[in-house]
């Protein structure tokens, strides 16, 4: 309940100035050193590891009665759900359905041991497979074998020519993608991520779902169709659809629609009952993939009805291989995007599961994580990896306490592959390609995100909009860039109008407030107080100068025109008898400062001067002090710098006083 308190304060104290030796400290000695360590000291070396190796800080304080057994049945849930996401989502990379499986284990593993999120489930993820299965598509010249090594054909000239499987392509992107990250991680670039908004982020994995879509159209028909790339390869993939409209294979048709009515009746009906009742799942994938297998096995469905199936699965762990170093400058600008979708998706996803469960991750260390597991990925078979939002959240809602989840779960899909994996060749791919249609149904309904963001910042939603269509109608990298683009674009247009207003006394306080939202203000007669919030910087320069000029209702320019007009009528000294008025610029919402904002400054303070109105500042930061100074604004002593704006007012007040006795002397 909430009560109404009415405490007094009283402040006693002598007015500052930033200049006042009692406030301000000698900095000069804080450059020296406080304490020597030793690179090779044990205690030096202990938190260079723990802090490498994170998996060993919560492995110290691991409780083993109480979190084992939530580990374990998250982790075996996360396997169960590996299985069919893995295979489904590894057709999207134009790869074997089984490296899905290989994604779930061997960077998985190299992520626990070095990642700072506890409960996101890392392996496959539909955009990031869908965005290297494209470059697989492009520089793969074979057609998918999905065979495990590259070949040699002879040319007419007797010349060998190097052709690249699908699984040399993704290999190869995949350890581009781990050296990215590696190399962002030692360049301590893990703040890009706020170079990316959630709005981008947003338009960018709806749009990439309606290619996942699109990719998916041709298994759930049944139907062979020409794979597009380049510009409008949706629409083209469209067209292409219609024209052969006439093959569609009926079976695989009723089979995706029996397969996708039951997996939305489960998602809708039967999962929330469940919830209610048991935080563990009904594995309804795991199930379609068994019934689908079984049937086609049992029955022969897929040769009697021509219903294409996932095909060969190599029994056992593939044998580590180093990728062909030969393709990786074609693919180096594709990987690069690739790296850094990933790496924004992923850490998204990991801060907010820490800010929900309060605890800290680090951005530059998930770097480490991602681009290690990457690495180790590529010698496995495997495409980039990065976060799974639903795996992530069941993971979470089972009661997963730590990564000592996907290890087990890593292990249960080892046991997978050297035991039955074969079982799983005679599954029709239309049952993979439901499971990922109706997986895709909350990132394609982001697309109505797009009326709430418009709603509350247009600016925002020109972003989304921008990013969404350009994803869709030319490609995903694309349309990164051009979000990024236009993010930079709306902050510089921000930027260049920023907040600027005038603030009165609140009655009997010392504090200054916006007149529009505080009642009982009062004006201080010949003060003007100003609040600026922003950068101070060479793009709005001009508009702060011009507003400033606006608020005080004071062109001095024009002022000084207009006296040198009158000048047979006026004395010049007439200026100086008029009662001296001051300025009070407040700083506090300043951040930043270039040579031109602070000249900027320095011209309002020179031009003001010469029509008696004096410049003060106030509340400015540390650094923005320490900038002032450094550009000289403080020489010509034409500008006085206070800790607060009440300090200002005060020294304000009395020197006007002072001037207007001095005048009628």
């Amino acid at each position: 309940m909430e009560q109404n308190y009415s405490y007094q304060m009283k402040i006693d104290r002598p007015l500052y100035q930033h200049n006042n030796e009692v406030i301000n400290k000698d900095t000069s000695q804080d450059k020296i050193s406080h304490s020597k360590c030793t690179f090779f000291s044990k205690s030096h070396l202990k938190s260079v590891l723990f802090k490498t190796i994170p998996a060993l800080m919560w492995l110290g304080s691991y409780q083993w009665q109480d979190d084992l057994m939530k580990d374990l049945i998250a982790g075996c849930t996360v396997a169960v759900m590996n299985i069919p996401q893995g295979m489904g989502y590894a057709l999207l990379g134009n790869v074997p359905p089984v490296v899905g499986i290989y994604m779930a284990i061997f960077p998985v593993l190299v992520y626990s041991l070095l990642g700072t999120s506890r409960h996101i489930s890392m392996g496959s993820f539909a955009v990031i497979c869908l965005m290297a299965g494209k470059v697989v598509l492009a520089h793969s010249q074979t057609p998918l074998e999905f065979t495990h090594n590259s070949t040699k054909y002879i040319s007419s000239s007797g010349e060998p020519i190097q052709y690249y499987t699908p699984l040399d392509v993704a290999i190869a992107v995949t350890f581009l993608v781990g050296l990215y990250q590696i190399l962002m991680y030692f360049f301590q670039l893990g703040f890009m991520c706020s170079f990316l908004s959630d709005t981008l982020v947003n338009g960018l994995t709806a749009g990439a779902a309606v290619h996942v879509f699109t990719s998916q159209i041709k298994d759930l028909l049944g139907m062979h169709i020409q794979s597009f790339s380049g510009n409008f390869q949706i629409i083209h993939t469209f067209i292409n659809i219609f024209e052969s409209i006439y093959s569609v294979n009926m079976v695989a048709c009723f089979v995706s629609f029996i397969t996708i009515t039951v997996l939305v009746i489960n998602n809708e009906l039967l999962k929330p009952w469940v919830n209610k009742r048991s935080v563990i799942p009904v594995p309804i994938e795991l199930i379609a993939v068994l019934i689908g297998t079984v049937a086609a096995s049992c029955f022969g469905i897929s040769e009697k009805y021509n219903l294409t199936t996932v095909g060969s699965i190599a029994v056992g762990l593939p044998e580590p291989r180093l990728p062909p170093f030969s393709l990786m400058p074609a693919i180096a600008l594709d990987s690069f995007v690739i790296a850094v979708v990933a790496y924004v998706i992923s850490i998204s996803m990991a801060l907010i599961f820490a800010q929900k469960l309060n605890y800290e991750i680090s951005p530059n260390q998930e770097l480490l994580a991602q681009g290690a597991g990457n690495l180790v990925g590529s010698c496995f078979l495997c495409l980039p990896f990065a976060a799974s939002l639903s795996r992530s959240v069941i993971q979470q809602t089972v009661g997963g306490r730590t990564q000592l989840t996907s290890v087990i779960s890593a292990i249960i899909l080892i046991g997978v592959l050297t035991s039955f994996a074969q079982i799983f060749e005679t599954l029709p791919r239309c049952i993979l390609a439901s499971l990922i249609i109706v997986a895709l149904k909350g990132v394609l309904l982001q697309a109505k995100d797009v009326f709430r963001i418009w709603k509350l910042s247009p600016l925002d939603g020109i972003v989304w909009v921008t990013t969404y269509l350009t994803v869709i109608l030319v490609e995903i990298d694309i349309g990164l860039l051009v979000g990024v683009l236009v993010s930079n674009l709306v902050l510089c247009i921000r930027g260049i109008k920023p907040n600027i207003y005038r603030l009165c006394h609140l009655a009997n306080t010392e504090m200054y407030v916006d007149p529009h939202r505080f009642s009982k203000v009062e004006e201080i007669t010949g003060v003007c107080i100003i609040h600026y919030a922003g950068s101070l910087n060479f793009a709005n320069q001009r508009y702060f100068k011009q507003q400033v000029y606006k608020i005080m209702d004071r062109d001095p320019k024009k002022e000084l025109i207009e006296s040198n007009i009158k000048t047979s009528k006026v004395s010049p000294t007439d200026l100086c008898l008029k009662p001296a008025e001051f300025l009070v610029l407040d700083l506090s919402g300043v951040l930043f400062t270039d040579p031109s904002g602070a000249f900027a400054l320095l011209s309002i303070a020179q031009e003001y001067s010469q029509i008696s109105v004096h410049t003060l500042l106030a509340g400015t930061t540390g650094p923005v002090h320490d900038s002032l100074r450094k550009y000289g604004l403080f020489d010509k002593q034409l500008l006085t710098c206070f800790p607060t704006i009440h300090d200002a007012v005060i020294y304000a007040e009395n020197n006007r006083l002072q001037l207007i006795q001095q005048t009628r002397l």
